[in-house]
């Protein structure tokens, strides 16, 4: 099993879940971050002074799936999300050793 931790824009949530949804992924959970990489944020105009916005809004989306679907959960996401900017976005890939449904006791690929 794989751990994939989909950091993008606010705007994204709908793409990144319907591209999931479309491979039968169900389960994700999503949290909202402020960061910045090579964005390096922006500046904003409040009232005339000008502002340096250094983080800027994000989502980190979880998702524990099986490692059939790896490769194609990559690219669903990628292509659902892909503007060309700088922004667009990361994934990261970790291994999971077990997962437990706590209602049934059942584990592995089959509590997922």
């Amino acid at each position: 099993m794989k751990k994939l931790q989909i950091i993008v824009r606010p705007s994204m949530l709908d793409a990144v879940r319907k591209a999931l949804q479309d491979l039968g992924i169900l389960g994700m959970n999503y949290t909202e971050i402020f960061g910045y990489g090579r964005q390096m944020g922006h500046t904003e105009v409040y009232r005339g002074n000008v502002m340096q916005v250094d983080f800027l809004p994000k989502l980190s989306c979880e998702v524990v799936l099986d490692d059939t679907k790896l490769e194609a959960a990559i690219s669903a996401i990628c292509e659902a999300t892909r503007t060309g900017h700088v922004g667009d976005g990361k994934i990261f890939v970790t291994d999971v050793q077990d997962a437990i449904r706590i209602r049934t006791g059942e584990r592995g690929n089959a509590a997922l």
